[in-house]
């Protein structure tokens, strides 16, 4: 069979498995539904996910050291995951091919020459590994508290000679000198973190942003099966709603179409997952090259070279993604896959400058500090972001979540949703709880999130242990939140409205939302006098075409002129009377000339903190439309002590 056809094969064989690990990330009884399939597998063969949470968190979640097997094959093969297995370079692989059917031989020739702008992504690996290990390098070279004024002093001395000295060397060159300002203010703020630290030189892992396994699965989970579940063929119990997820689909669908115009563009310039395969090629055993340097210099062998690797000169070994398509083009069988280096010549490492890998390092290091100064893991915390049961305290979660969506599938009552930039840039995309969308809040019995996330940035966590039961029950369930009622839009508190759908549907017990019973007088337009009344009966003088409104069970009725002020409530009303329940008549019928108060029984709710754990089914339930006149905050979740509301006893 021809390497080319193999090669296809294996690519779809990927990509549709990706698809189907996709489609029964969907809880529910059906044989294709979730029922033990290893949904994250192609996410556990990444090994920047891997690398980056290592640094970020000293530790490997088991299920990554899958990333260790791909490693090994790439330096046995070569870059073979980028070619033959990732799903998002299967689709720009076929998108380009699309897009380049139909032109010419030397114009595909040129599409796939080397640009310099393919280094970019190397930037990019640089930056992101940076932010990961930012904390890491912090700990390991952090001086003790006695030493660091003398240090800081004489490494800022430093600092400010190597800036003078590299100013007089660029002279007046505005480009040069903005470029030297600018590494400055970046040193600078990395010597604040290194010797004043705490938050702020916390790890970040932002890997998720541009890997494109998580890329992919998150726009595909969150935005193309959203599609699909509003079609005859629908995957989900419930058709899929994600709020904020324009900005995936743009980000997704401006990666795709660029194959229009360049072929394979996300995985040349900017994929640094392709980055991080490009440095481990180079120490590949086996390689593409050249078996003569006797070349006609046909560049047939470019006309579709997917990687843009220049196989008619000196191959960039790390730009080969292995696509095979230079040994079906070479008409003079000078290509092969082979152990010998290319009679041609190699080049291994890429086109990266020592100033660029510089800046590229600089730039992670000061990135988070300056996302930071805020304060939003500190005091100015964000209370509307409630993360899933099971989060880890922010700054770990921050420091594990990839952003993959995994979560955000899963969840049985679709509350799960990508953040926007309430958790400040570092937090876009990462899961949080919306309890207006989907069918119901956060289940009591549903763990799905903690046991599915791939780098247990939410952990996982047994039905016992949420509800705090058993070997649980000392430290009580786990609280993602509190309630608050809004006075101001809450029907029984501003509109004098009955309304207990809160205090009905909260799921807890005892109940977190009680109410308070109160009788609050209504005007009816008209002063009610009576005309005559029994122990039962009140008739009034004149009509009130507005009395038959009164009957609902919410409404009572009080004479005024009476020593007996007791509500009785309304049974039946017509225009000029009505009739009170059989329990308590009236024992002293009122008298002609009594007036009588129409008022209705409140229920006032108010939410007891003890108990409340956030669930949101109180929210979602609300029939106040928008904004709910009931709504959750993070305030006293268990994941940070910091925010809790009551004083422990």
């Amino acid at each position: 069979m021809n390497i080319v056809t193999t090669r296809r094969i294996c690519q779809g064989f990927f990509f549709v498995l990706f698809l189907w690990f996709c489609a029964v990330t969907t809880l529910g009884g059906q044989w294709w539904q979730l029922r033990g399939w290893p949904v994250n597998w192609i996410i556990q063969l990444d090994p920047l996910v891997g690398l980056a949470t290592l640094l970020s968190t000293r530790t490997v979640y088991a299920g990554l050291l899958w990333g260790l097997v791909t490693i090994v094959l790439t330096i046995i093969l070569g870059r073979f995951f980028c070619g033959w297995i990732c799903p998002f370079g299967s689709i720009h692989q076929f998108v380009g091919f699309l897009a380049k059917r139909k032109r010419s031989i030397p114009e595909k020739i040129k599409l796939n020459r080397y640009h310099s702008g393919q280094s970019i992504k190397y930037w990019i690996l640089i930056f992101l590994l940076t932010v990961s290990a930012l904390e890491l390098a912090i700990d390991l070279i952090r001086l003790p508290e006695t030493h660091r004024l003398l240090f800081g002093i004489l490494v800022f001395a430093i600092l400010i000679w190597m800036i003078l000295k590299a100013v007089r060397q660029t002279g007046s060159n505005p480009k040069k000198m903005g470029f030297v300002f600018l590494i400055f203010i970046a040193l600078w703020l990395l010597l604040s973190t290194l010797f004043n630290g705490y938050q702020t030189s916390a790890a970040s892992l932002q890997v998720g942003l541009l890997d494109p396994i998580p890329l992919v699965y998150r726009s595909i989970n969150l935005v193309i099966l959203s599609l699909v579940d509003r079609t005859s063929v629908s995957i989900s119990t419930i058709p899929r709603a994600y709020d904020g997820t324009w900005l995936i689909a743009a980000i997704f669908l401006s990666a795709v179409l660029l194959n229009l115009t360049v072929p394979r563009f996300y995985c040349r310039f900017i994929c640094p997952t392709g980055a991080m395969f490009g440095i481990l090629s180079r120490l590949a055993i086996w390689r593409m090259g050249k078996t003569k340097n006797e070349c006609v210099d046909c560049h047939l062998c470019e006309k579709n070279c997917e990687g843009a690797c220049s196989p008619t000169s000196q191959i960039r070994i790390n730009e080969c993604i292995l696509c095979m398509n230079c040994l079906n083009e070479c008409r003079h069988n000078l290509m092969t896959y082979q152990i010998a280096p290319s009679a041609s010549g190699e080049i291994l490492a890429p086109d990266l400058s020592r100033r660029q890998f510089l800046a590229s390092a600089v730039s992670g290091a000061a990135a988070i500090p300056m996302l930071r100064v805020s304060g939003h893991l500190g005091g100015n915390w964000d209370p509307a972001l409630v993360r899933p049961p099971g989060a880890l305290p922010e700054k770990a979660f921050l420091s594990r979540c990839i952003k993959c969506g995994q979560c955000m599938r899963i969840c049985p009552t679709n509350v799960i949703h990508p953040a926007g930039l309430q958790g400040g840039l570092e937090g876009l995309w990462t899961p949080v709880l919306n309890f207006r969308l989907g069918t119901s809040g956060c289940q009591l019995n549903c763990i799905a999130c903690g046991n599915l996330c791939p780098t247990a940035a939410i952990r996982p966590i047994s039905i016992d242990e949420r509800l705090g039961r058993n070997r649980y029950a000392e430290q009580g369930p786990i609280k993602i939140g509190t309630a608050f009622v809004d006075r101001g839009r809450c029907l029984p508190w501003a509109m004098d409205r009955p309304c207990i759908v809160c205090q009905e549907n909260c799921p807890v017990s005892p109940k977190a939302i009680r109410t308070r019973e109160v009788f609050n007088t209504i005007d009816t337009g008209s002063k009610l006098i009576v005309a005559k009344a029994d122990a039962l009966y009140i008739e009034f003088q004149g009509t009130d075409p507005g009395m038959n409104q009164f009957a609902t069970g919410d409404y009572y009725a009080v004479v005024l002129s009476s020593t007996d002020h007791r509500p009785r409530r309304i049974v039946s009303n017509w225009e000029r009377g009505l009739r009170v329940a059989d329990g308590l008549p009236f024992e002293s019928p009122p008298l002609p000339g009594n007036r009588i108060e129409i008022q209705i029984r409140l229920q006032k709710p108010y939410v007891d903190p003890k108990h409340c754990i956030g669930c949101g089914v109180c929210e979602h339930e609300c029939p106040v439309p928008g904004k709910r006149a009931i709504r959750v905050t993070a305030d006293n979740e268990s994941r940070t002590p910091e925010h809790a509301l009551l004083l422990k006893r």
